[in-house]
């Protein structure tokens, strides 16, 4: 492999998009797709055996979705960057793909040479966004200045957003687990939720914490 390439996998459920985006990288010097695939099932432990720089990938994926393919994907390559590709441009799903570990977020219409410059922008450390979205996460960071949840769980709320543990959360903010936990039981009630997710994507798009 030449130096300077930029590998990259593409998960995408649409064959001719899959297609498409592999002829436009593998057409492009300097750029090279490894791998295609149809849905994170197959699509991960590949990724696992041969990481690439780069991941494209869809969120309405068949089977597990692509937030959940984020989520596996940073449990054994942190350092992975994962640029995401879809139609969906709705705040929690964008929020949620982001705290999940999504280095940027592009909408499908994206033009090809800019496609191509978000990989590399994404590869150098960057987190490129189509502009409405980009529009969307500017405007999440000003908070909500009346909200049921007391201070401290907004603290924990917002390092649940963070990705971090009932461990992690206890130590960073000098708690034990169980209070952890009572305070998270305390703000699914709050916010009406009944799962982690359900509560992060509560939080960002309602504009509850800092994403």
């Amino acid at each position: 492999m030449e130096d300077g390439m930029i590998t990259v996998s593409i998960i995408e459920d649409d064959q001719d998009i899959r297609e498409s985006l592999a002829l436009l990288i593998n057409g492009t010097p300097g750029y090279m797709c490894i791998h295609s695939f149809r849905d994170c099932e197959t699509g991960i432990p590949s990724i696992f055996n041969d990481p690439p720089d780069v991941v494209l990938m869809d969120i309405g994926l068949p089977g597990m979705s692509g937030i959940d393919g984020i989520r596996k994907l940073k449990e054994k390559l942190q350092n992975i960057d994962i640029l995401m590709l879809t139609v969906h441009g709705d705040s929690s799903i964008v929020f949620e793909a982001l705290c999940a570990g999504a280095c940027g977020y592009l909408i499908k219409d994206t033009q090809p040479g800019r496609l191509l410059d978000a990989i590399k922008e994404v590869h150098n450390g960057g987190a490129p966004m189509s502009s409405q979205i980009a529009r969307m996460v500017v405007n999440s960071f000003k908070t909500k200045e009346h909200t049921d949840l007391t201070q401290r769980e907004t603290q924990v709320l917002s390092q649940l957003c963070k990705g971090k543990s009932y461990r992690m959360i206890a130590e960073a903010l000098f708690i034990s687990e169980e209070t952890v936990k009572r305070h998270i039981k305390n703000i699914y009630k709050k916010l009406e939720v009944k799962s982690k997710s359900e509560a992060v994507a509560k939080a960002l798009k309602e504009r509850l914490v800092h994403p």
